[in-house]
C-alpha cells in the first residue's frame, strides 16, 4: 500500500511539473514557448525559493486583421501564493507580475508596459483546468494600450501511464485578447507529457495552427 501511495505522488509531480504551472519546484529554470501566427510569446524563469520564482520573455502580438502589431519584452516575476493539497489532487493559485518596454507600428518609440495577473490551476493525473488573466497596459489606470488578455484551459489524459512514460492528453484552450482580435480563440490540442516536459500542438477556430512547449531544467 504504501509502494503505490508514493507511485501515485510521484506521477503526481510529473503531472504537476509539467501541466504548464508559471513555475517550477525550488532552484529549478523553467523555459516555456507559445507559437501561433497572431500570439508568440517564449519566456524564461529561475525559481528562488519554492514560492518565487524571477525571469525574462518576450511577447509578439499581431491583430487579427494583420495591420496592428505589438513586440513587448518584459522581466517577469512570480508567486505561488497558495498550494491545495488534496487525496488525489492539487489546485494552485499563483500572482504574475511583468514590466518591460513595448513597441508598435502605430507609435514611434517605445513605452513602459505593466503586466500584472492571476493565474489558478486544478489537476489530477487524469484531469486538468486552468484560467489565466494578465492587464498588458502602458497605463493602469485605462488610458493608452490596453491589451487585457484572460484565457482558460481544460483537459484529460487518455489512460494512465508509468513513472518514465510519455501520457498523452487532449486539452482545449479558450483566450481571448482586448484591443487586437474581436474573437474568442478556441484550440482543441494534443499534449504529450513525459517527466519534465511538454510539447502542444493543434489548430484553432481560425484554421492557424499552434505549438507549445515547456521544459524544466
Amino acid at each position: 500500500m504504501k509502494r503505490l501511495c508514493f507511485l501515485w505522488l510521484a506521477s503526481l509531480s510529473v503531472v504537476t511539473a509539467a501541466q504548464a504551472g508559471p513555475m517550477g519546484f525550488n532552484g529549478s529554470t523553467m523555459a516555456m514557448g507559445d507559437f501561433s501566427p497572431n500570439w508568440k510569446e517564449a519566456w524564461v524563469n529561475h525559481a528562488v525559493t519554492p514560492r518565487d520564482a524571477f525571469g525574462v520573455g518576450s511577447v509578439a502580438m499581431r491583430s487579427d486583421d494583420k495591420r496592428l502589431t505589438r513586440d513587448f519584452k518584459e522581466l517577469t516575476y512570480t508567486r505561488l501564493v497558495q498550494r491545495i493539497n488534496g487525496e488525489h489532487s492539487q489546485t494552485n493559485f499563483w500572482l504574475l507580475g511583468g514590466v518591460g518596454r513595448v513597441t508598435g507600428n502605430d507609435f514611434a518609440g517605445s513605452k513602459t508596459m505593466l503586466a500584472p495577473g492571476v493565474s489558478a490551476d486544478y489537476e489530477t493525473t487524469r484531469f486538468y483546468a486552468s484560467a489565466t488573466a494578465r492587464l498588458y497596459r502602458e497605463n493602469l489606470g485605462g488610458n493608452g494600450i490596453n491589451h487585457d488578455f484572460v484565457s482558460a484551459r481544460t483537459g484529460f489524459s487518455f489512460y494512465e501511464v508509468d513513472y518514465e512514460e510519455t501520457q498523452p492528453w487532449l486539452i482545449v484552450e479558450a483566450r481571448r485578447m482586448r484591443g487586437l482580435s474581436d474573437k474568442t480563440e478556441i484550440t482543441p490540442m494534443l499534449r504529450l507529457i513525459h517527466n519534465r516536459y511538454f510539447v502542444e500542438f493543434g489548430v484553432n477556430n481560425m484554421k492557424q495552427g499552434r505549438f507549445n512547449f515547456m521544459y524544466i531544467f
